[in-house]
């Protein structure tokens, strides 16, 4: 389990290590590293999602380890409260950002292995905190250094505590 102290309150993520070991294991160790820490909620969408693990405040981001593989196809469904894996279009090209799911988004899941089929992995769960995703959800948001949907007052991951 994963607690995450933010300036607005905490969350809680249950991850599934079973479904998706490698997915699971690299998160976990990011948190263990401290990697999180100082990190914001750099992307929120209404209605869709929330997206962190990668920028600080001042919208730099962070140096990450290596790409990891894409375990969309293990069977986990990005439902509301779900956490998966944010890549870039390539579909093996996860590395720390991650994102939670504020609707049931089953067009984010797996349907096939190519490039527009392989949909983005769930790795786990919010188990508490749920109001702290909504409260980040009602953020204003603006654009900044070429970024869209970033709140106008930064959502800090101030501390990330393994259990």
């Amino acid at each position: 389990m994963i607690i995450f102290t933010t300036n607005i309150g905490d969350i809680t993520i249950e991850l599934d290590v079973d479904n998706a070991p490698v997915s699971a294991k690299n998160f976990l160790r990011y948190c263990q590293d401290g990697f999180y820490e100082g990190t914001i909620f750099h992307r929120v969408i209404k209605g869709f999602m929330v997206q962190g693990g990668g920028l600080t405040a001042d919208m730099d981001e962070k140096p990450t380890r290596a790409a990891i593989v894409n375990e969309a196809n293990r069977g986990l469904k990005n439902v509301v409260g779900s956490i998966a894996m944010a890549r870039t279009d390539a579909p093996h090209s996860a590395t720390g950002q991650f994102f939670i799911n504020l609707a049931n988004n089953s067009f984010l899941d797996h349907t096939a292995t190519t490039n527009a089929g392989w949909g983005y992995a769930v790795f786990g769960k919010v188990t508490a905190g749920m109001d702290v995703i909504k409260k980040i959800e009602k953020a204003k948001t603006t654009s900044v250094a070429g970024h869209d949907d970033v709140p106008r007052e930064p959502i800090v991951i101030e501390r990330v505590t393994v259990i």
